[in-house]
């Protein structure tokens, strides 16, 4: 990087955890810091083997655009759309019905019913499995 501008690249936005990363970087090393994030925000977590924090701790979740600029401390940030993405993978559009990709970190459309997070917000059931003998 120069003292003129730079691109910096490669830091966690999804919890937060680079607060203050983009405030330094300008201080110390540029007039302005850009961030450019190449994936929509991440809103939701993923249940499906990835480990990411619940809702309530990820930024995108917590913050709008200009709240996750301010928190970051960065002149600018964009991230790519979400139909962005599907264009950047060949396809015309995300289809709505079936997405063709696991998109649910960005969308909060899950594939499968979260039956952990729908057993919280619904009232106990309980299931009878012996009928009674007529």
């Amino acid at each position: 990087m120069s003292p003129a501008g730079g691109l910096v690249h490669r830091i966690a936005l999804v919890t937060g955890a680079s607060r203050g990363i983009g405030a330094a970087t300008a201080l110390a090393l540029a007039r302005e810091v850009h961030f450019r994030i190449a994936s929509p925000p991440i809103t939701h977590p993923d249940y499906y083997g990835i480990d990411t924090p619940e809702q309530d701790k990820l930024l995108a979740a917590t913050h709008d655009l200009e709240g996750m600029r301010q928190f970051i401390g960065a002149d600018s940030l964009a991230f790519l759309s979400v139909e962005g993405i599907y264009r950047a993978m060949g396809e015309k559009a995300r289809d709505p019905v079936r997405p063709q990709f696991t998109d649910h970190c960005f969308t909060g459309e899950y594939p499968t019913p979260l039956t952990d997070r729908m057993a919280q917000d619904a009232s106990p059931r309980q299931l009878s499995l012996l009928a009674e003998a007529s």
